[in-house]
């Protein structure tokens, strides 16, 4: 039994025989032609055959993944028709008087390159976008239409990568995963995949590659990211009841999607999901979530060794706010220092980090990396419904500092002629007794409040949430939370605003019912709680 570790891209696992993927690459020499017009045709009528091909694979991709992703196999046909592209084609074809075959190769090899080399990860996952439309140009000058046969049998199909069109032009009844050995989050196909319901593993490395062969025995967990090779007996039950737990909450899904999170008596309680980074919308989308109430923009920073651009971050924001599709989408804004320290930004040793400068206090201070943040999530507020909430708040006057660069960056928009919603909510994450204690007085200036639980237990109760000695100490049930959560949410109502928590507490469903006879709104949690919590809730009557 061997095990490998890659990156999960979809939850679920899967438990078959390998099927490796054989991709039709024709080896592309360069050949020297006397008659460059007859390459140039040559490579108009394959541009031809493959926008037909692109268009029946986005017709399938309709069925399959829905209109939003299958709208890459269109970009695809748009890059065919690319200037910039065609031009280096057809200048390499008509200046070295060489074969089209190769002078799409080295144009492949060159625009990949530079997708490669660009800081937005993004952008950098477009490498195989162009790579996968020069392999279907140059495989249709050759006749073939880069298939893949499969037996009748389901497969887990592991390939070094899968391009886009690979992943949907294969037979979705045919294919219980995917693994690849390298690969990107941000790829199509790893959306694809989350979009098809279908486990998948990426950058399960060389090694892997080189250790499989056809018909070998897999488990694919695509919750870990961890894949067994030839497993034990045990391993592989352990893995088959781990299956049919998942198999349980599927039904469970299905029972209550598209139902509201109703307690018996009828009381409305929002559900929503917290996500690390854009990779979590998967989860979020797969576990119904009614919406994202933390995502966490230190991501960004902690994964660049620079800080990211407005533009970067605009990016990632709106395609976070467009799969939601109109569902509420709350960022907090960068919350490092403490645990979180990233090198560019050069702060000081702390002796007690945890009370130090961190989150808010870095923001305040530094506000050209504020206000680089809060541009871009303004912008990316036009593609759908955003809030946008503060963490480490103590006092009245951070508000009102937030709320003042908040202005000044709503102007200079409105200056420069950027759309962005006028409807953005503004919250504050309760996550320091100050915040609880004076909840009056924040509560009128703010949408909403998040209870960050987390750290308002360390604060709370003077116990280092990194000092594993402490956890005896460290009672998250502490009446004084308690109070201080209730104190919150009576104050936020009493002046319209409304109060969620997003802390590991409001997984707890031992105090879910508490929550709600104090009148949470909201409670956000880590994706696969989601289900369970929507269960609980329709099974509380609060009027007893």
């Amino acid at each position: 039994m061997l095990k490998f570790q890659g990156k999960g891209v979809y939850g679920a696992i899967a438990v078959g025989k390998v099927s490796l993927f054989k991709r039709q690459e024709a080896q592309v020499r360069r050949i020297h032609v006397s008659n460059v017009k007859e390459e140039l045709e040559k490579l108009s009528e394959a541009k031809s055959k493959a926008i037909e091909q692109l268009s029946a694979i986005y017709e399938k991709a309709l069925i399959e993944v829905g209109e939003t992703n299958a709208q890459i196999f269109e970009i695809h046909m748009m890059m065919i028709e690319d200037d910039d592209y065609n031009e280096s084609i057809i200048n390499i074809i008509e200046t070295q008087s060489v074969n089209a075959e190769y002078a799409v190769a080295v144009t492949a090899d060159n625009f990949a390159e530079m997708f490669s080399s660009m800081d937005d990860s993004y952008m950098q996952a477009r490498a195989s976008d162009v790579r996968d439309i020069s392999n279907r140009i140059i495989a249709c000058m050759n006749a073939s239409d880069g298939g893949n046969e499969m037996s009748g049998e389901k497969m887990i199909v592991c390939a070094d990568d899968l391009a886009p069109s690979e992943t949907v032009s294969l037979d979705k009844d045919k294919v219980l995963a995917f693994v690849t050995a390298f690969g990107s989050s941000n790829s199509h196909t790893a959306i694809l995949a989350r979009n098809m319901n279908i486990p998948a593993v990426i950058c399960a490395g060389e090694e892997f590659l080189s250790s499989i062969k056809d018909g070998d025995k897999l488990i694919v967990d695509g919750h870990t990211g961890t894949i067994i090779l030839d497993p034990d007996e045990d391993t592989e039950k352990a893995m088959l009841a781990k299956q049919s737990d998942d198999a349980r909450k599927k039904q469970l899904l299905q029972e209550l999607k598209g139902k509201e999170n109703v307690t018996i008596d009828g009381t409305k309680i929002n559900v929503f999901a917290n996500i690390g980074g854009v990779d979590g919308i998967g989860a979020v989308l797969a576990n119904d979530a009614g919406g994202i109430g933390l995502f966490r923009s230190e991501f960004l920073y902690l994964e660049s060794e620079d800080y990211p651009t407005e533009d970067q971050q605009f990016n990632a924001y709106k395609r976070v706010i467009e799969s939601m599709a109109g569902k509420k989408v709350i960022i907090r804004t960068l919350d490092i220092g403490a645990d979180k320290q990233i090198g560019y930004f050069g702060l000081e040793k702390e002796d007690n980090p945890a009370l130090g400068f961190r989150a808010i206090r870095i923001c305040l201070t530094r506000p050209e990396i504020f206000k680089t943040q809060l541009r871009a999530l303004y912008r990316a507020s036009a593609f759908g419904t955003l809030g946008i909430m503060f963490p480490m708040i103590t006092s009245v006057s951070e508000v009102e500092k937030i709320l003042s660069i908040c202005d000044e960056v709503k102007a200079e928009l409105t200056r420069e002629g950027i759309p962005f919603s006028k409807n953005v909510e503004i919250g504050v994450m309760v996550e320091t007794p100050a915040a609880a204690v004076i909840s009056d007085l924040l509560a009128p200036m703010v949408d909403f409040f998040s209870v960050g639980t987390n750290d308002l237990t360390q604060y709370t109760l003077a116990c280092d949430r990194q000092n594993s000695k402490l956890e005896p100490f460290c009672d998250t049930h502490h009446e004084a939370i308690l109070r201080l959560i209730k104190m919150s949410a009576d104050n936020a109502h009493k002046h319209g605003a409304w109060i969620g928590i997003c802390g590991e507490l409001a997984a707890d469903t031992s105090l879910t019912e508490t929550f709600l006879r104090m009148g949470i709104d909201e409670l956000s949690v880590s994706a696969p709680y989601v289900l369970p919590l929507r269960d609980t809730i329709r099974k509380i009557d609060l009027s007893r």
